[in-house]
């Protein structure tokens, strides 16, 4: 069974927790926490997957970083992950649970590449239309890549819309070899 599929289980099963609890909210940014502290520290990653490394020191390692900043459900769960050994599918759970939460609470996330930062109006506007065209909560990310010339590209999901220049010359000169042979 892949990593995605085990990890969609066992989110599932904390998010039915959590409100059952009525701490959704808090397990959100305990999740959104953990994800972060993965990300900046590829060591925590390497030894949740690494079977040499015994549950107790994991756990220990986990409570350490985690304990004074995450609920007390949240580290029950790692803990659990943990002893059945399924820290290797740690960090896709809290990925797969902000997922779950986020198709919950109808929020979508867009994300918007410009060759120059985009003004706040801009933004506003962009997330408008996503969300007129889509519905649901837009949570637009912005990310600034020169090598696009001009223009934006836009991801929802699995669409996109490329606006750049960058794109558009690349267009101009497939068609260009094509005539051209």
């Amino acid at each position: 069974m892949s990593e995605l599929t085990v990890g969609a289980r066992y989110a599932k099963s904390l998010i039915d927790l959590s409100l059952e609890e009525n701490i959704l909210e808090q397990v959100k940014n305990d999740m959104e926490l953990f994800i972060d502290v993965v990300k900046q520290n590829h060591e925590l990653y390497t030894v949740l997957r690494n079977p040499i490394i015994s549950h107790d020191k994991k756990v220990k390692i986990l409570e350490a970083i985690f304990g004074a900043k995450v609920s007390k459900a949240t580290i029950a769960f790692f803990k659990i992950m943990i002893t059945k050994s399924r820290g290797e599918v740690l960090y896709y759970t809290a990925q797969e649970f902000i997922n779950q939460y986020n198709t919950k609470n109808n929020i979508v996330k867009a994300l918007v590449t410009s060759a120059t930062p985009l003004s706040a109006a801009n933004q506003q506007q962009i997330a408008a239309l996503v969300q007129a065209e889509i519905g649901g909560n837009i949570v637009l990310q912005t990310k600034v890549d020169p090598n696009l010339i001009g223009g934006f590209v836009l991801t929802v999901g699995d669409r996109q819309v490329d606006t750049s220049i960058a794109s558009s010359l690349k267009k101009l000169k497939t068609e260009f070899a094509q005539k051209a042979v």
